[in-house]
């Protein structure tokens, strides 16, 4: 048999040795980021039609392109969310929830535990602009400040919401509004608690509730009803920050835009916080993690998220969704988070 001419030799060799190359690459790229090939994103939403599940979705498709892995979202819910966390120390599950991961702790819900001690929190990726407080069309107060002014005349203010979270935040903002600019008087704003945010319509719609809690999203087709219409409801207060509705796409979310959803926050709004500062709220998703979960993981995620966000086609898609797109790294989230639920407890303390 004829033996293999040099140059042949060398370039079976070359092909040979980058072969090898890529594989301790690989080897080693999989060592410094061992985050699983079939990576499981649990929610605290069993809807796979809500926000939580459509943001989820966004940063879970961006983040397995990314790493060249599955990643699944499953809406389990947040109880069975956390239970899935809980038994998953080799990083197989991850959740993706938002604020009301501690407004829970902080409402005393059976089942939330203190997400800063029992888990690791991870990066924030998106905030939903559009929590709001929404009135029927033909209501007698035509803003916030009248709500406010007619409990401290004595009125009661029934407010629909789904209680122990970011539903129920605006209404404890809401009280405590009261209890600054009326002392005494902030037992006139009555929660109704019920469910899903159908329910929270249905109160308004049979005159069981003056205010209710929705969204953007779900009532603004409502908004554009006529007065004599039963579902007719106006827009009084989204919370989120002036910066963030600012942030939005022009043309806002259906036929309201952008300048029309700035009437409703602040300074065109206020809701005193305190003596030197209106309340404001940005509904915002992070990552939280098993705490024995390899910090390997955490850092990966973190470092392709970076990419990811640095690379910009993630803000257009999460816009389009009436999302902000919202980075932070886990340890610029953990304290920023933090500081965001010691200022919410503050409030809620006021009031009980």
């Amino acid at each position: 048999m004829k033996l293999m001419t040099t140059p042949l030799r060398k370039l079976v060799c070359a092909v040979a040795i980058a072969g090898t190359a890529g594989v301790s690459m690989t080897s080693h790229a999989q060592e410094d980021c061992p985050v699983p090939g079939n990576l499981r994103v649990v929610i605290g939403s069993t809807s796979t039609g809500g926000d939580t599940y459509q943001n989820s979705s966004i940063v879970a498709d961006h983040l397995a392109k990314k790493l060249d892995i599955n990643a699944k979202v499953d809406a389990v819910g947040a109880m069975a969310g956390f239970r899935a966390l809980d038994r998953s120390r080799n990083g197989n599950t991850v959740m993706i929830f938002h604020d009301q991961a501690y407004l829970g702790n902080l409402y005393g819900v059976k089942g939330y535990d203190n997400i800063f001690e029992k888990y690791t929190v991870g990066p924030t990726v998106a905030i939903n602009p559009g929590n709001a407080y929404l009135v029927p069309k033909d209501s007698p107060y035509q803003n916030i400040d009248e709500v406010i002014a007619a409990a401290g005349e004595g009125e009661e203010i029934r407010v629909a919401i789904q209680p122990g979270g970011v539903s129920e935040i605006g209404f404890s903002a809401l009280k405590n509004a009261v209890k600054l600019k009326h002392p005494g008087m902030e037992k006139n704003v009555v929660a109704v608690n019920t469910g899903s945010q159908a329910d929270k319509n249905q109160l308004l719609f049979d005159d069981m509730a003056d205010v209710i809690n929705g969204s953007v999203q779900a009532n603004e087709q409502y908004t554009r009803l006529p007065e004599d219409d039963q579902k007719a409801m106006r827009f009084v207060w989204l919370t989120a920050r002036n910066d963030t509705i600012k942030q939005t796409n022009e043309e806002g979310m259906g036929k309201t835009t952008r300048e029309d959803l700035l009437q409703y926050v602040n300074p065109n709004v206020t809701v005193p916080q305190s003596e030197s500062q209106n309340f404001t709220f940005d509904k915002e998703f992070f990552f939280l993690y098993n705490k024995d979960m390899d910090p390997k993981i955490v850092s990966c995620i973190d470092n392709a998220l970076e990419e990811i966000y640095a690379q910009g086609d993630i803000q257009e898609q999460q816009k389009k969704s009436f999302f902000i797109p919202n980075f932070k790294p886990s340890s610029e989230a953990q304290t920023y988070l933090k500081d965001k639920r010691d200022q919410y407890a503050t409030i809620i303390e006021n009031i009980q």
